[in-house]
């Protein structure tokens, strides 16, 4: 009997999983700070303070990031760099895809809502991202 409660309360769980849809990328545009890193052996890289915050402008599958860097009075220090991406589904999964002269690379979108965001890598590489709330917030 408690085998069969334990696997209900697993389906249930699985069941439960959050599919992202169309819509949600959305939530990508603006501005987002790491919060940490998850290596595929386990290893936590904790970001409690970082100079950059990535910034996503998404649109029709399509879009672009660059890094930015806040200033005291809420303005952001830029460069002209940025990392276009497409957006693909494959199965139940939407994936950025990047390239540049030198490399291409792609990240699946885990999670994403108004406040987290969190990408993985083909090499099981896991990205956390908070919502930036500036300084003065």
């Amino acid at each position: 009997m408690r085998f069969i409660s334990l696997m209900v309360v697993f389906t249930f769980l699985i069941g439960c999983d959050k599919k992202i849809a169309i819509q949600d990328l959305d939530q990508l545009n603006g501005y987002w700070e790491i919060e940490k890193v998850i290596f595929p052996d386990g290893q936590t890289k904790e970001y409690t303070l970082s100079g950059t915050i990535e910034y996503i402008k998404y649109q029709d599958l399509k879009g672009f990031r660059k890094k930015v860097r806040p200033n005291l009075d809420g303005t952001f220090t830029t460069s002209d760099d940025a990392e276009l991406f497409e957006i693909s589904k494959e199965k139940s999964t939407f994936r950025m895809h990047y390239a540049n002269d030198l490399n291409q690379w792609e990240e699946q979108i885990i999670r994403i809502d108004q406040d987290r965001m969190t990408m993985k890598t083909p090499e099981g590489v896991s990205y956390h991202y908070k919502r930036f709330k500036g300084i003065m917030e």
